[in-house]
């Protein structure tokens, strides 16, 4: 499960998810991606989740590059427990994604394979996702 190695704040604020991605909305490393529509959270775990479906679909061939990394931690208070008294502990990581966010890149496989993969990895997260080329993405990266 990914998750950062240490962090400068152990708990951060929420945040905003507004606008569409500026940084990573174009296929950088492989012939084919999966882009994030609306914008999300996705956890540690779903992120593994769509890496193990996409790389037992295409039976290990090929590569896969997961362009998110889930560096905010989500606070949570225990179950039952009385209002106030401070902020709840760390319980999980996310990344957070926003529209043309680019997921995850895979190279080294035909279309047909490339596609049905993304789509069983899209399955997975909890934001609508789309089958993306590095030819459609090319013109946004200038």
């Amino acid at each position: 499960m990914l998750l950062p190695k240490r962090v400068k704040r152990r708990k951060v604020q929420r945040g905003r998810m507004k606008g569409n991605a500026t940084r990573g909305n174009f296929v950088a490393y492989g012939d084919f991606g999966l882009a994030a529509l609306e914008p999300c959270w996705v956890t540690a775990n779903q992120i593994e989740a769509a890496r193990i479906a996409m790389t037992r679909h295409i039976k290990r061939g090929g590569k896969v590059w997961i362009k998110i990394f889930p560096n905010k931690p989500v606070t949570a208070k225990p179950a039952e427990t009385r209002m106030g008294s401070g902020k709840g502990s760390p319980e999980y990581w996310v990344a957070v994604v926003k529209p043309g966010r680019v997921l995850f890149e895979i190279a080294g496989v035909d279309k047909d394979l490339a596609q049905e993969a993304m789509r069983l990895a899209a399955s997975k997260l909890p934001v609508k996702c789309k089958f993306v080329t590095k030819e459609e993405t090319e013109g946004e990266q200038s």
